[in-house]
Order: C-alpha cells, then structure tokens, then sequence
C-alpha cells in the first residue's frame, strides 16, 4: 500500500465518523466537549455556524451521526446492546442552557446591492438567509404562513418541539435584516423572475402527502385525512379533538407523529398499520420506540384494500395479510400469506405513505426542467436549476429527507448564489480548511480529557405520562440536566484528537503495539490491502475505513493502524519514547458563502453533502 496521506483534508475528517456522518459536518467532538467544560453558549455557537438550528435539531434531528458513532462500534462485544453517544440530545443540552448569543451573531456588512428572493421559509432557505444577509445581501423570504419555519412549525407536533424554539431560532435569521413577507405564497415563478431579483433560491419542501385510491376512499373522504396536512391543521389550532379510534397508514415519521398527536388529542385506540416488515419501517428507531412506550401498536405485514362505510360512515378497513419474500438478487416482494382478509374498526384514517414534489406555481415554459418524477434537474452538488439564476435545495430539490440535510443544501445553495452572482462558475468548489494542533502538555498530560468512560448511555427523562398524554403541547423529553449532561459528554471518545504518526522519530520499539487496547497497531511488512489487512494484530473487517500506513521505516517494515476501533485514549503517545506517536486535534471548516468562497478558480471540493 501507497503511505496514507494525511494532508488530505478527507482523511482524518472521515476518521471523525460522527462528523463525516453529518451533513452539514457538525464538528461534534468539539461541542460535545465544550458541554463537558461548561461552556454551554460556545457548544452552542460552533453549532449554530454548520446547523443553524441548535435547539430544534437537539430535539428532532434525525440524527445521522449516532449510527455513525465510534463508540457503539468499540463497544459492540462488551455489550448486550452497545449505544452510541447521545449526539442529539447534548446539542439540546448546549441550546436548553446558554447565555446570551445575539451579540455573538455575525456582524451585518453594508447592502451589496444584489437581491436574492428565497420562496419558502423552511430550514433550507433560513440557511441561504443566514449565509448571504451578513455578507450584505437583500434577502426576501415569501412564505404562506404567518411565521417561519416551513416543516419545522407545521409537521413537527409541540409535544417533540416546542414553538418558543422554534420562534428563537428562525429569529436569530430573519433579524439579520431579512425581510420576512409572511402570507404571501409565490403563485408565479414568472412573476417573481420579473422582479428582477439576482437569484432566485426554491426551498418551499415536498408540500403534498401522497393518497391511497382504495375502494371506498371518496364515500368515506371526511373521515380520511392525509397525514401531513391534519398535522399542520393540529399544529395551528384548526384541529382540537381527534376520533375515538383511529388507524395511521404508513410507517414513517410523520406517522409516528399522527398516532401520538392522536393519542394526545382524545383517541383512546390508535393504531399504526404499516406494509412492510417492522424492521424496515423508514421511521427513526427512537420513533417507533416513543409510540411503543406510549401504548400505540404497529401492526406490519398487513397492505390496506379498501376503506369500509355505511352511507359515508367510516367503519373501518380491509387489509391482505402479506409475507416478504426475496429473489436471488435480495430483491423484495410481498406476497399474500393467503390468509382471510383482516378488518380493524375504526373512526378515522391518517394516511402518511410519503410526500411529493409539487410546483404547480413553476411554469413549464420559464426554462426550469424538471424529471419524470417530477423534481427538478440540478446540476450535480451546486443545486442550480437549468434557469441558472433559479437554485434549488431542501425537500424541493431532491424529495423529502429531514432538517439537517436541508439546512447543508442551503450551506452549499448560498456558495454557489454567492459565486453566479460575482460572474464566477458555480461548479468550483474550494476545498474546506483543516488544522492540525497538538494536545500534548507534559509526557502523560493533554489539553484533553483522554479517559475511556465506562458509563453506558444515559437515559434522557420524560414526563409523567398523564401529563404528557393530557396535551399536545406538553414537551414529552425534558432534557439532560447539567451534571448527566457532563456523564454523557464524558463518553465521547474525542475522535477528532487525531494519532499523528513520525515514521523518522521511530526505532521500532513495538511499544505502542504492545500497550494499545484494541490492538489498532501492527509493524509488519507492506503489502496489498485486501491481503495486508489479514495481517494485523487484530483483523481489520470494517472496509469503509482506511488503514493507516506509514512510509517504510528503517527495518523495511510499515506501521499500519487500523483507524475503525481505535479509542483516541493517547496510550499509544503516552507510552511512545521518542515521541513519535501525537494526539493532534483535527478541525475543519467547512466553506460557506463569503471571499473564501469566491477565491477558488479551479479546485473541486473533496466533501459531498452526505
């Protein structure tokens, strides 16, 4: 093998899992221990540049660097069930108890004299906002609504996120000089090109739910809502009370949330009835498990036939018992078990099976292409439209995902803004900045806390179960307090303090192969990958995460380090004579819209939104 280059700014930042997992690239271990420390308002900041949404993600996120996490890997055989560190929930902790922050907001530079209209005020658009206004843009946001938030405030229930969070961080955006035309739903993609706005950015999400044309659908339509629209009527007060029984058809997020705003809006028998297998539902684990806690079953395997009626009168529904059966390529199918038809009673029906594109107010003659499913075609990471000064990002440009995934399309949207504005091309990218900092202070001390935590992952509290299920607006978690919020922290396993390797200070002493817990390191001769790997002190299975291999050292041996297990205790640098192991802070800075944005001429970037 090549010897690895660790001036690569992808390499040790894919080391730091939780942060590689993330789409805006939170840099995690960072925040996490300024929690430990105290420093609740700084955790908060260093989130607040890459995820703008502190306080709401650290409640609703769906939190793609948990699976990611280091420390459910390293803890996987010690075990009965190993859990990563609860990521989501400490960014909560950072928002739930800050100091003041508007004065650490970005200064506001003078008008540039361009104008961007963003059409939607979801978190994709926020993040445009948030990017371009301090850089002297005229930011307009036209949203149909009152407020602010787009999903966030409509489709996510008070009981998960209250609206005072919501309220506190969209107005940390708009007060940056943004004009907010709350009521004013775009009806015209022509009429807002003839405003001659300098670009246009389309962050207005995937609005419409998808429906189920099933006999007895139309004679039954009062008692059958589509899932996202009953939760935005729930959100805004149209919607008080909920049917004594009600079935929730799908078995995504949204329909973890229909079954336990109905549960807390009167329903007592609400049941999730889904097709798939209860493995595969596409709802965030957590979710499913906060609807099992609260007493709502999920019934899998079963695929809806008709909707049953007396003169209009819901009375229930018919569903084919199926089983998944699987081809030799691993492909699905569900197949009917040939069993009686099931009938479940019920009152009412919430079907959340997915939601779609929709852009009726887009003309189809302004020059914006769209695909056969309906979205529209981007040009690769840049999210331009073939309208160059029309732009795309959130659920609006490649259908529904979740929040943060949003919130690192804007990052992206305003680079590329920031450059067809300036007459530059919007496919160079620049590469982020990394830095690498030594931790050491003495021959056993570091500027880091390096102890392994043998604590398991703290539970976060909830509410008394009467009082939560008696509103819907009773916030069910209630968050760590300080001192579990520095137990949890503890368990961070600091991976972006890096084991930076000097091949010219070693003598081959094997003594860092010998004290390393998890056998990481080996000394041995070089080779090719696949074979080298069966080499090692301890087999390196996980092939999505590289090796580490130095040049060839004095003996003509390599050192090779498996980076997938490795704690990041320092015990290999501690132990090391000639100092040639270090623990080196990594840090990276993600590009966002600004000069540094601009300089790039021919450079693609090495990260991709994940």
């Amino acid at each position: 093998m090549k010897p690895t280059d660790t001036a690569d700014p992808g390499y040790f930042h894919k080391v730091v899992d939780c942060q590689w997992a993330c789409p805006a690239h939170t840099p995690v271990p960072e925040y996490i221990r300024l929690i430990a420390q105290g420093r609740n308002t700084d955790a908060y900041m260093v989130n607040w540049v890459s995820n703008v949404f502190p306080g709401v993600l650290g409640r609703t996120c769906d939190r793609p660097c948990e699976p990611a996490c280091r420390r459910g890997r390293v803890e996987q055989n010690n075990r009965a069930q190993p859990e990563p560190v609860a990521i989501c929930r400490l960014k909560r902790v950072a928002a739930d108890h800050k100091g003041e922050v508007r004065s650490r907001m970005p200064a506001i530079a003078p008008r540039n004299g361009k104008r961007v209209a963003c059409v939607g005020a979801g978190p994709a658009s926020l993040t445009v906002a948030r990017d371009l206004a301090p850089l002297g843009y005229e930011v307009t946001i036209f949203d149909g609504e009152a407020k602010a938030g787009g999903f966030i405030r409509s489709q996510i229930p008070r009981f998960r996120l209250p609206e005072a969070v919501i309220d506190e961080e969209t107005g940390y955006v708009l007060d940056m000089g943004v004009e907010f035309k709350s009521g004013q739903r775009v009806q015209s993609m022509r009429g807002l090109l003839d405003q001659g706005y300098d670009a246009i950015f389309v962050g207005c999400g995937a609005p419409r739910g998808r429906d189920l044309d099933l006999p007895g659908r139309r004679e039954a339509a009062a008692h059958v809502h589509i899932g996202i629209d009953w939760l935005a009527s729930v959100s805004f007060g149209h919607i008080t009370s909920s049917a004594k029984r009600v079935i929730v058809l799908g078995g995504g997020n949204t329909a973890m949330d229909c079954c336990r705003s109905a549960r807390r809006l009167g329903s007592t028998d609400v049941k999730v009835i889904v097709r798939s297998g209860f493995a595969e539902m596409k709802a965030s684990p957590w979710e499913k498990e906060d609807a099992l806690h609260e007493g709502i079953p999920i019934l899998n395997f079963h695929v809806p036939k008709a909707f049953v009626h007396e003169n209009g009168k819901l009375t229930g529904m018919r569903f084919d018992v199926v089983e998944a059966v699987y081809d030799g390529n691993g492909k699905r199918t569900l197949v009917s078990t040939g069993e009686p038809e099931v009938f479940v009673e019920c009152d009412a029906v919430l079907i959340a099976v997915g939601q779609e594109n929709a852009f009726p107010w887009i003309e189809r003659d302004v020059g914006i292409a769209f695909d056969k499913w309906g979205l529209p075609v981007l040009q690769g990471s840049t999210f331009q439209s073939t309208l160059a000064r029309v732009f795309f990002g959130g659920d609006a440009a490649y259908g529904p995902k979740n929040i943060i995934t949003a919130v690192a399309h804007g990052h992206e949207a305003a680079v590329s803004i920031d450059r067809f504005v300036h007459a530059q091309d919007v496919r160079v990218r620049p590469t982020p900045t990394t830095n690498l900092m030594s931790t050491k202070m003495g021959i056993h001390e570091w500027t880091y806390h390096n102890d392994v935590s043998p604590d398991t992952r703290f539970r976060v509290p909830w509410a008394d179960a009467e009082v939560a299920l008696a509103s819907i607006r009773v916030e069910v978690e209630m968050g760590f307090d300080a001192a579990t919020a520095f137990k949890e922290a503890s368990r961070c396993l600091n991976c972006d303090v890096q084991t930076v390797f000097n091949r010219q200070a070693c003598i081959e002493c094997d003594a860092c192969a010998d004290v390393c817990p998890m056998d990481c390191i080996t000394f041995t001769h070089n080779g090719e990958e696949a074979e080298l790997r069966t080499r090692l002190k301890a087999p390196a299975r996980n092939l999505t995460q590289a090796l580490y291999v130095s040049a060839p050292l004095k003996t003509g041996r390599v050192m090779v380090k498996d980076e997938d297990v490795c704690l990041h205790c320092g015990l290999c640098a501690e132990r090391c004579p000639t100092g040639a192991w270090d623990m080196q802070k990594f840090q990276l800075t993600t590009v966002q819209a600004g000069p540094y944005s601009r300089a790039a001429q021919s450079i693609p970037s090495t990260l991709e939104v994940a």
